[in-house]
């Protein structure tokens, strides 16, 4: 009897797994599938040729494309400095070390709000950085560039903190053997390190594109909200919803849902295949 309790037990990762399997899909549907269930069944008057209409419409279009393009550059540019400040923090000691990995989490605390008029008072013409490179021709705020700023700015947390946890694991033994094997800083990264740390890369990239995707709050200042210029998806959903469109809101919704989430389908197969090609 107690044998056929122990294997029941051993074949359960967690205790208690009914339980905690419910409390999980209750959490799961209130917080994404209800609300995505009532966006897809929403009684709006939506039809297939208003779908047809608001994908085919150059507005939707052009702010379809700035909202991918401003956070697919700022999620790559992320990817590169969320690996160097990551590394920085866990293979270097220095002063202040401890206040410099808490500022990395400012933008997950700071209100995105706040962090619009706050970028925007210092990329404007008249601001810290602004200023630098207006007399250059280089207008960072209402621009794309701007956006990408913003993108970058709220998106590096998600990077550094992916990949931080995998630097910390890694052991120092295997590079240091190696490097008294005559092998240079370059090739013990590309062999040693980077298989170990595309997986979290590219999850890190993933969660901070997706976070750019839907963020309003810190671009709305810093955009300018020029239509077909730097009009950014989630404020044309805005847009529609105060003029009372509430079918073209949802159908522009959907649309941005679809196209994130088959974007998202992609990177997640490639960081699965990336996983397999590193246990090989």
């Amino acid at each position: 009897m107690s044998k056929g309790i122990a294997v029941r037990s051993a074949g359960r990762t967690l205790p208690g797994f009914g339980l905690s399997m419910g409390y999980s899909v209750l959490y799961l549907s209130l917080v994404v599938l209800i609300p995505l269930t009532a966006l897809l069944f929403n009684s709006t008057g939506l039809t297939w040729g208003t779908m047809l209409e608001v994908a085919s419409n150059p507005r939707v279009l052009a702010s379809f494309q700035v909202s991918f393009l401003t956070a697919g550059i700022a999620a790559l540019i992320d990817l590169f400095l969320g690996l160097l400040l990551a590394w920085v923090l866990v293979r270097y000691n220095f002063p202040g070390k401890r206040l410099f990995d808490a500022v990395i989490d400012l933008p997950f605390a700071l209100p995105t709000a706040v962090a619009g008029v706050a970028l925007t008072a210092i990329y404007a013409g008249n601001g810290w950085i602004g200023q630098v490179f207006e007399p250059l021709g280089i207008k960072l705020a209402y621009s794309q560039a701007g956006i990408t700023l913003a993108l970058m700015f709220i998106g590096i947390p998600f990077v550094v903190r992916t990949v931080q946890p995998v630097l910390e694991e890694l052991e120092a033994e295997v590079e240091e053997a190696a490097a008294t094997l005559g092998a240079g800083r370059w090739r013990i990264f590309r062999t040693i390190l980077l298989p170990d740390l595309i997986p979290p890369l590219l999850t890190g990239f993933a969660l901070a594109f997706a976070r750019g995707i839907g963020e309003y709050g810190s671009v709305v200042f810093i955009s300018g909200n020029m239509p077909m210029k730097t009009e950014i998806a989630p404020l044309l959903i805005m847009s529609k919803l105060e003029q009372f469109d509430y079918a073209g809101a949802t159908a522009v919704a959907l649309l941005l849902l679809l196209i994130s989430f088959i974007l998202l389908l992609i990177i997640n197969t490639l960081q699965r295949w990336s996983r397999k090609a590193g246990r090989v």
